[in-house]
């Protein structure tokens, strides 16, 4: 599997969110979702194959991190896609502030 079609599944771009600026062991990843620890563990399979996490064992813990190196331009896309969506959150956060403060002072 290419690298552009395994970040198309929404978990596995979500690992990618979680793993891009800390390390964390697979156990700690697998604790963010609703899903079974091996489906996590697929998911980090593939996106292992494709080069988009780097694998470090300690014992035996798995420790996964986010390889922007090996990306290429999708690492800019995906940073560009997350600043998107929290710019977007952060305006509707933003918003719904001034709705309560205006309603506040309506009454």
């Amino acid at each position: 599997m290419d690298a552009v079609r395994a970040v198309a599944e929404p978990r596995r771009r979500e690992i990618l969110r979680l793993v891009w600026d800390a390390e964390l062991s697979a156990g700690e990843i697998a604790e963010r979702f609703d899903v079974t620890f091996g489906a996590v563990s697929q998911h980090l399979k593939v996106l292992r194959d494709c080069g988009l996490v780097t694998l470090r064992q300690d014992g035996k813990k798995r420790f996964y991190r986010a390889d922007r190196e090996g990306m290429g331009p999708l690492a800019d896309y995906l940073q560009s896609m997350w600043a998107t969506k929290l710019d977007a959150l952060a305006a509707l956060a933003e918003a719904a502030e001034h709705s309560e403060k205006s309603e506040g002072t309506a009454q």
